[in-house]
């Protein structure tokens, strides 16, 4: 199955877009005492075992490398983030069969060396897509267009610094004509690319509305899957993003609405004593407003 195909199957299974954002925090996270690897795999355990028993579904998971991987100690012989990772990733090949997995990685670098980033995320860690940094151009990417793989490119992104570079001012390098924004001159290659290279997708922030909208009706008629992220904590909402989608005639069932933290760690303090009912009730708004 492509990978295009199972973005259309998981969205129609969840009955929603919805991309749950795996990043852990361990320092807002229940059962202290335990060792940091296992207080992650606990949780996670604890969260989708709920969801299962309540039959919640969503369309996409989102593990953050460096969440884990920051746990390491490599020179020391542990490797206790990344054993936690492969439990997760184990875990919701059981709870959650055939939902897309998307390690956000946002690696980028010389051909060679980005295959063997794209051998990191497909062979090593089994996911289904990857994102990426287009900074260094088609040779940087194309590694990463595996059989049946996603690639989701960094296009306009939700952080505030993304307007330092990204929303610069340039000659197109599609048409050599008009002058467009770096993100648009993104979205254009990765338009231009698509047509032979399937499962490139675009990364693009919830956090500017119109911006999104550019980019969305400059893809409205081609399959290119969109990861949007600044749901939440960075000022963007579901219903908005969905709205400005349907409203550009994109094919919305390609794109995934990524909240992280909100659904997984939404106490602003210390831990509710509610923490894992507090959880459920906001990935059920999530998919409520993301719903299809």
């Amino acid at each position: 199955m492509s990978y295009v195909d199972k973005l259309y199957s998981s969205a129609e299974s969840a009955g929603n877009i919805v991309c749950m954002g795996l990043d852990p925090v361990v320092s807002r996270l229940p059962y202290e005492g335990m060792e940091d690897g296992e207080r992650i795999v606990k949780f996670f355990d604890t969260l989708f075992s709920k969801m299962a028993s309540r039959n919640l579904k969503v369309a996409a998971f989102k593990p953050n490398l460096g969440f884990y991987s920051v746990l390491d100690r490599p020179r020391e012989g542990k490797f206790s983030g990344s054993i936690a990772l492969s439990r997760v990733l184990d875990m919701l090949s059981s709870y959650f069969p055939s939902v897309p997995v998307i390690l956000d990685s946002k690696r980028g670098d010389i051909a060679k060396s980005s295959l063997n980033y794209a051998k990191e995320a497909f062979d090593t860690w089994g996911c289904d897509a990857v994102t990426v940094s287009p900074y260094m151009g088609l040779d940087s990417v194309e590694p990463f267009c595996f059989e049946n793989k996603g690639v989701y490119v960094l296009t306009r992104t939700s952080n505030p610094g993304a307007k330092d570079f990204q929303n610069r001012l340039m000659l197109d390098s599609v048409d050599e004509k008009e002058i467009y924004p770096v993100y648009m001159q993104v979205a254009h290659m990765l338009a231009y690319w698509v047509n032979t290279r399937a499962g490139l997708g675009s990364v693009v922030g919830a956090t500017n509305i119109k911006e999104l909208e550019d980019i969305a009706l400059y893809y409205n008629d081609k399959e290119l899957p969109m990861l949007i992220p600044g749901v939440g904590s960075q000022g963007g909402t579901a219903p908005e993003v969905l709205d400005a989608l349907k409203k550009c005639s994109y094919p919305y069932k390609l794109a995934r609405i990524n909240s992280s933290s909100g659904l997984t760690s939404p106490w602003k303090d210390s831990l509710p004593s509610d923490w894992l009912d507090l959880c459920i009730s906001k990935i059920e708004k999530l998919c409520s407003e993301a719903q299809i």
